[in-house]
């Protein structure tokens, strides 16, 4: 099942590139393995899977720390709310963390990475849809969090992340984070999910977050 839901998740990304002119080397899958068990993981990666999305810091350490001894090559990406008495543990683990959402969190990750020494770069989670039960920067300070995240702490800061809202059209938000990465020259984007990623990737994505359309529905 793995394997056939990959090859047509990619046949839509090569129809998609095409259309809107893009390269498909230039569109990254994010497997998102949440509650997802080793052996089907080790199957998506036995079939080109390279780059892995977790939600939890705990649940990852617990999966991942073999996994990535036995496939040094995948990248670990946390896309999941990051709590600041974690962030050790995440730098441990994790290779990006996509939900860079506060200046408290900034500020503890930049301390840990002095200590540890760690590689790990960053998205910053942006509240597109300014909705007060989720996380993110809100629009209007982004700008500001960007540079205060490179210039002051000195964060690897590759791109931007959102998640639209649910009830509404989604490919308007991912026009306006594109417009958001370009004013702030990040080339990244991580948006872009089952539903949605063909919207996302006509509109700029450079990470896709798939999860059901692999692994298929969580029990």
């Amino acid at each position: 099942m793995i394997e056939k839901n990959l090859k047509i998740i990619q046949e839509q990304i090569n129809k998609t590139c095409k259309i809107y002119h893009r390269k498909t080397d230039d569109v990254k899958i994010i497997a998102v393995s949440k509650m997802i068990a080793s052996e089907k993981i080790i199957e998506a990666i036995n079939h080109g899977c390279k780059i892995f999305g977790e939600n939890y810091v705990q649940e990852a350490s617990d999966k991942w720390t073999d996994l990535k001894l036995k496939f040094p090559d995948i990248s670990l990406h946390l896309i999941g709310n990051l709590q600041s008495n974690k962030v050790k543990q995440a730098l441990n683990i994790f290779d990006y963390i996509q939900t860079l959402d506060r200046e408290k969190l900034a500020i503890a990750l930049s301390k840990e990475l002095i200590k540890c020494k760690a590689q790990t770069k960053f998205f910053i989670q942006v509240n597109i849809g300014e909705e007060s039960q989720k996380s993110g920067i809100e629009i209007s300070q982004v700008d500001d969090f960007v540079k205060y995240c490179i210039n002051d702490l000195k964060l690897k800061i590759e791109g931007l992340m959102a998640i639209p809202p649910a009830s509404d059209y989604a490919s308007p938000y991912f026009a306006l984070l594109k417009k958001i990465a370009n004013r702030n020259h990040l080339k990244k984007l991580s948006m872009g999910m089952s539903s949605d990623y063909q919207q996302a990737i006509a509109l700029g994505s450079t990470h896709i977050r798939i999860g059901t359309a692999i692994f298929g529905d969580r029990k």
